[in-house]
């Protein structure tokens, strides 16, 4: 029962990747913890584990709807913000003995909230010609400061980020949700392999032999759910995909205004 449970959720999360581009790190997590009983830490690994497999196979699946060729002739704008989040990750580390989390919480929820709300308005700022056209000599600089800003969330959080990489996309690189999905996950492999080898350096990646069916049930979920999200890619439209993004915000804000609430 253990393992079909672990199954599911591996599915249910998987179809996030292959529709989306989220490794859906944030809605695991709580399962593993809440659910399943893990240890934070420990919770923390094997979610890294299976969202390395979720990003992985979602990205090469939704190939089939997003060409490939399409997604590389974007590479050097996933550069771009991948420099500034992995500077990012590594202060982040720096930053989390000295900034109060909580109220770190507080403000990426209240921005996911505004992303949000321009992902349900998108159409109309871009059809009112409220939207800001950077100019192409600030948009490196731009695209870098907000992946520093992803990489410091991402880190102290322990998610991939792709919540906010993919409205970085929209909005700063005009790019179309399909293909911001598709990019999202390839800036996100890094980022994540970079985390698991910072455990396993450290000796926590026995975790994840200590509990290697679960995982393993976890990961096959994760593929399946990423195949069968990125075959239904092709059936959504991208205001459809925008509205979903945005739903899927407004959660994440209120599950960490949520818990903070709970915690105070």
């Amino acid at each position: 029962m253990r393992n079909f449970l672990s199954f599911l959720t591996g599915f249910l999360v998987g179809n996030l990747g292959g529709l989306l581009g989220l490794g859906g790190a944030e809605f695991r997590i709580p399962v593993l913890i809440y659910i399943f009983r893990f240890s934070i830490l420990t919770g923390i690994v094997i979610n890294l584990t299976v969202s390395f497999f979720t990003v992985l196979f979602s990205f090469i699946f939704r190939g089939f709807s997003v060409p490939y060729d399409l997604v590389f002739s974007y590479f050097f704008i996933a550069l771009n913000i991948l420099f500034g989040s992995l500077l990012g990750s590594y202060m982040g580390v720096l930053f989390a003995t000295s900034i109060n989390q909580e109220m770190l919480k507080k403000v990426v929820a209240v921005f996911l909230i505004f992303v949000a709300f321009l992902l349900f308005f998108h159409d109309y700022i871009y059809e009112s010609g409220y939207i800001l056209n950077l100019p192409d000599f600030l948009k490196i600089p731009t695209g870098i400061l907000l992946g520093f800003f992803i990489g410091v969330f991402s880190s102290m959080l322990g998610v991939a980020g792709g919540e906010l990489i993919i409205p970085t996309l929209l909005f700063v690189y005009n790019l179309d949700i399909k293909v911001a999905g598709s990019l999202s996950l390839l800036i996100s492999l890094p980022t994540i392999a970079i985390g698991l080898y910072k455990y396993n350096k450290k000796g926590h990646l026995n975790t994840v032999l200590d509990e290697k069916f679960f995982v393993l049930f976890m990961v096959i979920g994760s593929i399946l759910g990423s195949l069968v999200g990125s075959l239904f890619l092709k059936q959504f439209s991208s205001h459809g995909l925008r509205i979903m993004l945005g739903v899927i915000l407004l959660i994440s804000s209120f599950k960490m205004l949520y818990m903070n609430k709970k915690r105070g």
